[in-house]
Protein backbone atom coordinates (compact mmCIF):
# COMPACT_ATOMS: atom_id res chain seq x y z
CA UNK A 1 0.00 0.00 0.00
CA UNK A 2 1.60 3.08 -1.04
CA UNK A 3 -0.04 6.44 -0.66
CA UNK A 4 -0.61 9.19 -3.37
CA UNK A 5 2.64 11.92 -3.29
CA UNK A 6 1.20 15.28 -1.97
CA UNK A 7 1.46 16.54 -5.35
CA UNK A 8 -1.41 14.50 -7.03
CA UNK A 9 -3.14 14.54 -3.83
CA UNK A 10 -3.65 18.77 -3.86
CA UNK A 11 -4.54 18.17 -7.43
CA UNK A 12 -7.48 15.15 -6.34
CA UNK A 13 -8.94 17.74 -3.51
CA UNK A 14 -9.43 20.27 -6.46
CA UNK A 15 -11.38 18.24 -8.43
CA UNK A 16 -13.62 17.44 -5.61
CA UNK A 17 -14.22 20.49 -3.96
CA UNK A 18 -17.76 21.27 -5.19
CA UNK A 19 -18.89 17.60 -3.96
CA UNK A 20 -20.36 17.44 -0.61
CA UNK A 21 -20.76 15.41 2.01
CA UNK A 22 -24.35 13.93 1.85
CA UNK A 23 -26.10 15.00 4.91
CA UNK A 24 -29.01 13.08 6.42
CA UNK A 25 -31.70 14.63 8.47
CA UNK A 26 -33.06 11.88 10.91
CA UNK A 27 -35.88 14.09 11.85
CA UNK A 28 -37.63 13.78 8.04
CA UNK A 29 -40.47 12.37 6.86
CA UNK A 30 -40.13 8.03 6.93
CA UNK A 31 -40.45 6.92 3.79
CA UNK A 32 -38.37 9.92 2.31
CA UNK A 33 -35.87 9.42 4.65
CA UNK A 34 -35.29 5.73 3.95
CA UNK A 35 -34.95 6.60 -0.09
CA UNK A 36 -31.98 9.13 1.36
CA UNK A 37 -30.35 6.70 2.78
CA UNK A 38 -30.15 3.89 0.66
CA UNK A 39 -29.12 6.43 -1.96
CA UNK A 40 -26.22 8.27 -0.12
CA UNK A 41 -24.71 4.54 0.74
CA UNK A 42 -25.01 3.95 -3.02
CA UNK A 43 -23.20 6.69 -3.96
CA UNK A 44 -20.94 7.50 -1.36
CA UNK A 45 -21.17 4.79 1.14
CA UNK A 46 -20.60 7.35 3.40
CA UNK A 47 -22.64 10.22 5.30
CA UNK A 48 -23.73 12.83 8.20
CA UNK A 49 -26.52 12.35 10.18
CA UNK A 50 -28.30 14.85 11.65
CA UNK A 51 -31.40 15.17 14.39
CA UNK A 52 -29.79 12.07 15.86
CA UNK A 53 -30.83 11.34 19.41
CA UNK A 54 -27.96 10.73 21.68
CA UNK A 55 -27.34 13.09 24.32
CA UNK A 56 -24.70 15.35 23.84
CA UNK A 57 -23.97 14.76 27.19
CA UNK A 58 -23.02 11.06 26.79
CA UNK A 59 -20.60 12.29 23.80
CA UNK A 60 -18.88 14.77 25.91
CA UNK A 61 -18.44 12.20 29.27
CA UNK A 62 -16.47 9.59 26.38
CA UNK A 63 -14.16 12.24 25.31
CA UNK A 64 -12.98 13.65 28.21
CA UNK A 65 -12.49 10.06 29.13
CA UNK A 66 -10.43 9.83 25.54
CA UNK A 67 -8.45 12.97 26.54
CA UNK A 68 -7.43 11.82 30.09
CA UNK A 69 -6.06 8.65 29.33
CA UNK A 70 -3.97 10.15 26.23
CA UNK A 71 -2.87 13.24 28.29
CA UNK A 72 -1.10 10.07 30.60
CA UNK A 73 2.87 9.67 30.12
CA UNK A 74 3.55 6.74 27.70
CA UNK A 75 4.81 4.72 30.59
CA UNK A 76 1.21 4.50 32.22
CA UNK A 77 -0.87 4.01 29.06
CA UNK A 78 1.79 1.08 27.93
CA UNK A 79 0.10 -0.33 31.25
CA UNK A 80 -3.03 -0.73 29.27
CA UNK A 81 -1.15 -2.36 26.06
CA UNK A 82 0.05 -4.01 23.79
CA UNK A 83 -3.57 -4.09 22.20
CA UNK A 84 -3.74 -7.80 21.38
CA UNK A 85 -5.93 -7.23 19.86
CA UNK A 86 -7.71 -5.13 22.72
CA UNK A 87 -6.35 -2.15 24.84
CA UNK A 88 -3.85 0.52 24.29
CA UNK A 89 -1.99 0.57 20.89
CA UNK A 90 0.58 3.02 19.68
CA UNK A 91 1.95 3.55 15.60
CA UNK A 92 0.81 -0.18 14.99
CA UNK A 93 -1.77 -1.29 12.93
CA UNK A 94 -2.53 -4.81 12.40
CA UNK A 95 -0.03 -7.22 13.10
CA UNK A 96 1.41 -6.77 8.94
CA UNK A 97 3.68 -4.13 9.66
CA UNK A 98 1.16 -1.44 8.83
CA UNK A 99 1.84 1.89 10.91
CA UNK A 100 0.26 5.47 11.07
CA UNK A 101 0.42 8.62 13.54
CA UNK A 102 -1.49 7.66 15.85
CA UNK A 103 -2.14 6.24 19.34
CA UNK A 104 -5.85 4.31 20.54
CA UNK A 105 -7.73 2.17 22.82
CA UNK A 106 -9.38 -0.64 20.87
CA UNK A 107 -12.50 -2.18 23.27
CA UNK A 108 -15.14 -5.42 22.49
CA UNK A 109 -18.34 -4.03 23.58
CA UNK A 110 -19.21 -6.65 26.27
CA UNK A 111 -20.03 -4.89 29.08
CA UNK A 112 -17.25 -7.15 30.97
CA UNK A 113 -14.77 -7.17 28.65
CA UNK A 114 -14.85 -3.47 28.97
CA UNK A 115 -14.92 -3.81 32.96
CA UNK A 116 -11.81 -6.06 33.12
CA UNK A 117 -9.44 -3.68 30.39
CA UNK A 118 -10.58 -0.57 32.25
CA UNK A 119 -8.68 -1.00 35.53
CA UNK A 120 -5.73 -0.85 33.13
CA UNK A 121 -6.94 2.30 31.21
CA UNK A 122 -8.32 4.49 34.16
CA UNK A 123 -7.83 5.77 37.56
CA UNK A 124 -11.76 5.65 37.87
CA UNK A 125 -12.36 2.26 36.30
CA UNK A 126 -16.10 2.64 37.19
CA UNK A 127 -16.40 6.26 35.75
CA UNK A 128 -14.66 4.81 32.44
CA UNK A 129 -17.06 2.01 32.23
CA UNK A 130 -20.20 3.71 32.52
CA UNK A 131 -18.66 6.67 30.04
CA UNK A 132 -17.93 3.73 27.50
CA UNK A 133 -21.25 1.70 28.20
CA UNK A 134 -23.36 4.80 27.45
CA UNK A 135 -21.40 5.68 24.39
CA UNK A 136 -21.75 2.49 22.43
CA UNK A 137 -25.80 1.85 23.76
CA UNK A 138 -26.19 5.38 22.27
CA UNK A 139 -24.17 4.41 18.88
CA UNK A 140 -25.64 1.11 18.69
CA UNK A 141 -29.82 2.32 18.95
CA UNK A 142 -28.35 4.93 16.20
CA UNK A 143 -27.04 2.42 13.95
CA UNK A 144 -30.09 0.15 14.27
CA UNK A 145 -31.56 3.29 13.90
CA UNK A 146 -29.80 3.68 10.22
CA UNK A 147 -29.78 0.17 9.47
CA UNK A 148 -33.77 -0.23 9.52
CA UNK A 149 -34.22 2.79 7.15
CA UNK A 150 -31.40 0.52 4.92
CA UNK A 151 -33.84 -2.45 5.58
CA UNK A 152 -37.10 -0.48 4.29
CA UNK A 153 -35.23 2.05 1.36
CA UNK A 154 -34.44 -1.55 -0.19
CA UNK A 155 -37.75 -3.06 0.22
CA UNK A 156 -36.85 -6.19 2.39
CA UNK A 157 -39.20 -8.14 3.92
CA UNK A 158 -37.96 -8.26 7.41
CA UNK A 159 -37.40 -4.60 8.34
CA UNK A 160 -34.85 -6.43 11.38
CA UNK A 161 -32.68 -8.31 8.97
CA UNK A 162 -29.87 -6.27 9.59
CA UNK A 163 -30.44 -4.60 13.28
CA UNK A 164 -30.99 -8.03 14.79
CA UNK A 165 -27.25 -8.86 13.99
CA UNK A 166 -26.80 -5.75 16.19
CA UNK A 167 -28.65 -6.10 18.51
CA UNK A 168 -27.71 -9.84 19.35
CA UNK A 169 -26.26 -10.66 22.89
CA UNK A 170 -23.08 -12.46 21.08
CA UNK A 171 -22.44 -9.41 18.48
CA UNK A 172 -18.78 -8.88 17.75
CA UNK A 173 -19.35 -4.76 17.72
CA UNK A 174 -16.33 -2.88 18.91
CA UNK A 175 -15.71 0.81 19.63
CA UNK A 176 -11.88 2.32 19.18
CA UNK A 177 -10.62 5.86 20.39
CA UNK A 178 -8.35 7.09 18.15
CA UNK A 179 -5.27 9.76 18.58
CA UNK A 180 -3.66 12.02 16.28
CA UNK A 181 -0.99 14.22 18.01
CA UNK A 182 0.10 16.94 16.22
CA UNK A 183 2.96 15.79 13.51
CA UNK A 184 4.92 18.44 12.43
CA UNK A 185 6.35 18.60 8.70
CA UNK A 186 10.22 17.69 9.49
CA UNK A 187 8.99 15.18 12.24
CA UNK A 188 6.89 14.30 15.26
CA UNK A 189 8.72 14.92 18.64
CA UNK A 190 5.74 13.86 20.93
CA UNK A 191 6.20 10.04 20.33
CA UNK A 192 7.94 7.68 23.11
CA UNK A 193 10.79 6.28 21.02
CA UNK A 194 11.95 3.82 23.61
CA UNK A 195 10.23 1.34 22.12
CA UNK A 196 12.04 0.31 18.69
CA UNK A 197 8.64 -0.23 16.72
CA UNK A 198 7.84 3.12 17.10
CA UNK A 199 11.00 4.69 15.78
CA UNK A 200 11.51 2.37 12.75
CA UNK A 201 9.86 3.20 9.60
CA UNK A 202 8.84 0.06 7.85
CA UNK A 203 5.83 1.00 6.18
CA UNK A 204 5.65 3.15 2.52
CA UNK A 205 2.43 5.07 4.36
CA UNK A 206 5.32 6.96 6.58
CA UNK A 207 7.07 8.40 3.40
CA UNK A 208 4.30 10.72 3.66
CA UNK A 209 4.90 12.43 7.16
CA UNK A 210 1.03 13.23 7.42
CA UNK A 211 -0.47 9.68 6.97
CA UNK A 212 -1.98 8.77 10.49
CA UNK A 213 -3.72 6.34 9.38
CA UNK A 214 -3.68 4.84 6.05
CA UNK A 215 -6.35 4.01 3.06
CA UNK A 216 -8.73 1.30 4.04
CA UNK A 217 -12.56 -0.03 4.32
CA UNK A 218 -14.17 -0.98 7.36
CA UNK A 219 -14.61 -5.10 7.61
CA UNK A 220 -17.68 -4.38 9.46
CA UNK A 221 -21.36 -3.99 8.79
CA UNK A 222 -21.53 0.14 9.35
CA UNK A 223 -19.01 2.23 11.09
CA UNK A 224 -20.49 5.37 13.47
CA UNK A 225 -17.25 7.87 13.23
CA UNK A 226 -17.58 10.62 15.41
CA UNK A 227 -14.71 13.43 15.97
CA UNK A 228 -13.84 16.58 17.62
CA UNK A 229 -13.42 19.58 15.63
CA UNK A 230 -9.82 18.87 13.96
CA UNK A 231 -10.06 17.67 10.32
CA UNK A 232 -7.76 14.86 8.57
CA UNK A 233 -10.25 12.43 7.76
CA UNK A 234 -11.06 12.00 3.90
CA UNK A 235 -13.34 9.39 1.77
CA UNK A 236 -12.85 8.26 -1.77
CA UNK A 237 -15.46 8.08 -4.15
CA UNK A 238 -15.94 5.22 -6.15
CA UNK A 239 -13.56 6.61 -9.09
CA UNK A 240 -10.97 7.02 -6.61
CA UNK A 241 -11.01 10.59 -5.95
CA UNK A 242 -10.29 12.12 -2.55
CA UNK A 243 -12.81 13.93 -0.34
CA UNK A 244 -12.25 15.67 2.46
CA UNK A 245 -14.21 16.00 5.29
CA UNK A 246 -15.08 18.67 7.18
CA UNK A 247 -15.24 17.97 11.14
CA UNK A 248 -18.58 18.46 12.89
CA UNK A 249 -18.27 17.42 16.82
CA UNK A 250 -22.06 17.62 17.24
CA UNK A 251 -22.97 14.65 14.56
CA UNK A 252 -22.12 11.56 13.72
CA UNK A 253 -20.76 10.11 10.13
CA UNK A 254 -21.79 6.54 8.91
CA UNK A 255 -19.34 4.49 6.86
CA UNK A 256 -20.93 1.71 5.03
CA UNK A 257 -18.49 -1.69 5.80
CA UNK A 258 -17.20 -4.52 3.71
CA UNK A 259 -20.11 -6.75 5.59
CA UNK A 260 -23.06 -4.90 4.31
CA UNK A 261 -21.34 -4.48 0.22
CA UNK A 262 -21.91 -8.26 0.26
CA UNK A 263 -25.13 -8.37 2.41
CA UNK A 264 -26.04 -5.74 -0.32
CA UNK A 265 -24.72 -7.83 -2.89
CA UNK A 266 -22.20 -5.22 -4.65
CA UNK A 267 -25.27 -2.58 -4.58
CA UNK A 268 -23.83 -0.73 -1.57
CA UNK A 269 -20.17 -0.03 -1.69
CA UNK A 270 -17.77 0.04 1.14
CA UNK A 271 -16.04 2.98 1.70
CA UNK A 272 -12.59 3.96 1.32
CA UNK A 273 -10.72 6.56 3.83
CA UNK A 274 -7.86 7.58 5.74
CA UNK A 275 -6.67 10.31 8.27
CA UNK A 276 -4.36 13.17 7.74
CA UNK A 277 -2.94 14.16 10.50
CA UNK A 278 -2.75 18.20 11.87
CA UNK A 279 0.53 20.05 12.28
CA UNK A 280 -1.10 22.24 15.09
CA UNK A 281 -3.79 20.49 16.57
CA UNK A 282 -4.56 16.94 18.03
CA UNK A 283 -7.03 14.91 16.55
CA UNK A 284 -9.60 12.71 18.05
CA UNK A 285 -11.92 10.15 16.89
CA UNK A 286 -14.36 7.34 18.58
CA UNK A 287 -15.95 4.49 16.18
CA UNK A 288 -18.44 2.63 17.10
CA UNK A 289 -18.01 -0.35 14.52
CA UNK A 290 -20.86 -2.53 14.56
CA UNK A 291 -20.42 -6.27 13.63
CA UNK A 292 -22.74 -9.30 13.65
CA UNK A 293 -21.90 -12.65 15.91
CA UNK A 294 -18.72 -14.40 15.01
CA UNK A 295 -20.71 -17.33 13.72
CA UNK A 296 -23.19 -15.37 11.58
CA UNK A 297 -22.83 -16.60 7.93
CA UNK A 298 -22.21 -13.49 5.55
CA UNK A 299 -24.25 -13.77 2.62
CA UNK A 300 -26.42 -11.69 0.48
CA UNK A 301 -30.02 -10.52 1.49
CA UNK A 302 -32.65 -12.74 -0.52
CA UNK A 303 -34.24 -9.31 -1.90
CA UNK A 304 -30.71 -8.41 -3.35
CA UNK A 305 -30.14 -11.75 -5.46
CA UNK A 306 -32.40 -12.82 -8.72
CA UNK A 307 -31.69 -14.65 -11.63
CA UNK A 308 -30.20 -12.04 -13.37
CA UNK A 309 -28.16 -10.99 -10.75
CA UNK A 310 -26.95 -13.53 -9.01
CA UNK A 311 -24.53 -13.92 -5.59
CA UNK A 312 -21.28 -12.49 -6.11
CA UNK A 313 -19.66 -13.83 -3.44
CA UNK A 314 -19.01 -16.95 -1.81
CA UNK A 315 -21.04 -17.50 1.89
CA UNK A 316 -18.37 -16.91 5.20
CA UNK A 317 -18.75 -16.34 8.74
CA UNK A 318 -17.95 -13.19 10.27
CA UNK A 319 -14.71 -14.96 12.13
CA UNK A 320 -13.51 -16.20 9.02
CA UNK A 321 -13.42 -12.78 7.43
CA UNK A 322 -12.40 -11.32 10.34
CA UNK A 323 -9.43 -13.97 9.83
CA UNK A 324 -9.04 -12.87 6.32
CA UNK A 325 -8.92 -9.20 7.49
CA UNK A 326 -5.67 -9.56 9.69
CA UNK A 327 -3.86 -11.85 7.28
CA UNK A 328 -3.81 -9.04 5.21
CA UNK A 329 -2.41 -5.52 4.86
CA UNK A 330 -4.63 -2.44 6.38
CA UNK A 331 -5.45 -1.16 2.30
CA UNK A 332 -5.66 -4.54 0.66
CA UNK A 333 -9.09 -5.86 -0.48
CA UNK A 334 -10.52 -8.42 1.81
CA UNK A 335 -13.65 -9.16 -0.22
CA UNK A 336 -11.57 -10.38 -3.41
CA UNK A 337 -10.54 -13.39 -1.44
CA UNK A 338 -14.47 -14.58 -1.16
CA UNK A 339 -15.80 -13.17 -4.76
CA UNK A 340 -17.04 -15.59 -7.07
CA UNK A 341 -15.05 -17.39 -9.76
CA UNK A 342 -15.52 -15.21 -13.01
CA UNK A 343 -17.27 -12.46 -11.41
CA UNK A 344 -16.09 -9.11 -11.89
CA UNK A 345 -17.20 -6.89 -9.00
CA UNK A 346 -17.87 -3.38 -8.95
CA UNK A 347 -20.38 -1.54 -6.72
CA UNK A 348 -23.74 -0.45 -8.42
CA UNK A 349 -25.44 2.81 -8.70
CA UNK A 350 -28.30 1.47 -9.09
CA UNK A 351 -30.71 -1.49 -8.83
Amino acid sequence: MVAPSPTSMMVRSKKTKAMGIPTIDLSMERSKLSEEVVKACEEYGFFKVVNHSVAKEVISRLEEEGTEFFSKSSSEKRQAGPANPFGYGCRNIGPNGDMGHLEYLLLHTNPLSISEKSKTIANDPTKFSCAVNDYIEAAKELTCEILDLVAEGLWVQDKSSLSKLIKDVHSDSLLRINQYPPVSLKGNHNWDTSKPEQSQNTNNNNNNNNIGFGEHSDPQILTIMRSNDVGGLQISTHDGLWIPVPPDPNQFFVMVGDALQVMTNGRFGSVRHRVLTNTAKARMSMMYFAAPPLNWWITPLPKMVTAHNPSLYKPFTWAQYKQAAYSLRLGDSRLDLFKKQDTHLEPASSP
